[in-house]
């Protein structure tokens, strides 16, 4: 395995390639609302990333055919935008983004709530987004990988919730995936320590049935197999010799 410790130089550009994401995500959630399509947002998020400068990431990426992943209500990830697909009230969208500058990549999701959603959804929303900030409190030099991992199940578990097995993070840097995966699941054993200097892409994906996903004909999109809501939450990190920077948010 290997992963990549980055240099006081490196976090700087990446601290970078993350406050800007940061915008691309925030011009992006201000104009959800019922009405628009998946295929707005995405060119929302393009014509953003191009203004700051940057290159979108996904866009090309393994053929994908577009800038932002655009997923709705059972879509888990890599929903592809399309003109046709038109938000409606009630619905819920997750957005994937990622950006390149000056070579440094960094990768964050959001899912939001068009117009009003049920109790039961905002409670999904509400846990996945919360399960993010559980796991990372166990992202400390001298703990080890998967206690991030088992520290996401432990809260998501209480809810009864899916979650998503078959897609995990990874490690970030002058590539969109490097090593390590990151899982958020329990795993059988602690992994990897971590170290001051790592970059990670922590992002539960939580369905409010089964945990179980399946690849739609288009190869990209994939939707909860009992066709019930998944959310997906994402930041990218830094281990430092205290608390985890988060990259991608400011708080």
């Amino acid at each position: 395995m290997a992963v990549t410790v980055k240099s006081a130089k490196e976090i700087e550009l990446m601290r970078e390639a993350g406050r800007l994401l940061e915008i691309v995500h925030d011009e992006m959630g201000k104009i959800i609302r019922p009405g628009i399509s998946t295929m707005d947002i995405n060119e929302c998020g393009d014509k953003t990333i191009r203004r700051l400068g940057c290159v979108p990431n996904f866009l090309n990426y393994g053929g994908f055919p577009a800038s932002i992943c655009v997923s709705v209500n059972e879509e888990v990830v890599h929903g592809i935008p399309r003109r046709d697909h038109i938000l409606k009230e009630g619905d819920i969208v997750s957005l994937d983004a990622g950006l390149i500058y000056k070579g440094y990549h960094s990768d964050a999701a959001r899912t939001y709530a068009v117009g009003k959603v049920s109790d039961q959804i905002q409670k999904l929303l509400d846990a996945t987004k919360q399960s993010f900030f559980e796991g990372i409190k166990a992202a400390r030099a001298g703990n080890h990988l998967f206690d991030i991992s088992a520290a996401i199940d432990d809260y998501i578990s209480s809810f009864g919730y899916g979650i998503v097995q078959d897609l995990v993070g990874h490690g970030i840097g002058t590539s969109l995936h490097e090593d390590p995966q990151v899982p958020n699941f329990r795993q059988k054993k602690r992994g990897m320590k971590l170290v001051p200097g790592m970059t990670l892409a922590v992002e539960p994906m939580i369905n409010l049935g089964t945990w179980e996903v399946v690849w739609q004909q288009d190869q990209w999109t994939v939707t909860t197999k009992d066709h019930k809501p998944s959310a997906h939450y994402e930041n990218t990190i830094l281990i430092t010799e205290g608390e985890p920077e988060i990259l991608t948010l400011h708080i």
